[in-house]
């Protein structure tokens, strides 16, 4: 296989990425996945306030080895850290700001993303870590905007930026933008338009990964 001239971002970098690009004092809810490691890349002096559908508001970053709480976690159940100032509150209160529109964005994981913004993020299998639709469905529909994070190729090199998603959906045309390990794309009225690559790839590379027609800002 010859030598790529371009370096695909890892999953860290990819939430880095999108923590560049969150502005200062939005409300962000964050999904399983990739997306659960993007408050440790948001600088202390920036305000940003995480939200967990299973009840917690001002998320910090990952706690440190050894220092991890079991009564402090995510929605994956994954230990955090609670920045000052930051609360648990009732369940029912959490999906009522996921579901109310109090949310400026969420960011969700996917299995595929179609050229109209739908989004399909369900189990695929038995054997799927997580085997339930649990609150996607809400904050897909629920939140300002959807920005999704996920890597470019299945690992057989298969795509999942699509003309329309072969799996299940999980919300239609609610998309705004897609980070994946080798670009940013907004969702347009037009379909995927590339607004970052990373370094040394060129557009042919890209849309030969990629099945929906990408245009180039």
């Amino acid at each position: 296989m010859a030598d790529i001239a371009f370096r695909p971002l890892d999953r860290l970098g990819v939430a880095a990425r999108i923590a560049r690009d969150i502005p200062e004092g939005w409300f962000v809810n964050l999904g399983i996945g990739i997306p659960t490691t993007v408050s440790d890349f948001v600088p202390a002096d920036r305000e940003v306030i995480f939200h967990a559908e299973n009840g917690v508001i001002g998320i910090g970053p990952a706690p440190a080895a050894g220092s991890e709480s079991p009564f402090l976690v995510n929605a994956g159940t994954q230990p955090i850290t609670l920045r000052t100032g930051g609360a648990y509150v009732h369940h029912a209160d959490s999906f009522g700001i996921a579901r109310g529109g109090h949310l400026d964005l969420c960011v969700l994981g996917a299995f595929e993303v179609s050229e109209t913004g739908d989004i399909a993020n369900w189990a695929r299998t038995a054997n799927d870590p997580t085997r339930q639709i649990g609150g996607a469905m809400d904050l897909a529909v629920g939140a300002k905007r959807l920005w999704v994070a996920m890597e470019h190729n299945t690992k057989g090199g298969g795509t999942r930026l699509r003309r329309v998603c072969s799996y299940p959906l999980t919300a239609k045309g609610v998309v705004r933008r897609v980070y994946t390990d080798l670009a940013v794309m907004d969702v347009t009225p037009d379909g995927f338009l590339v607004i970052d690559m990373v370094d040394g790839l060129t557009r042919d590379e890209l849309q030969a990964r990629t099945e929906a027609t990408l245009r180039f800002a």
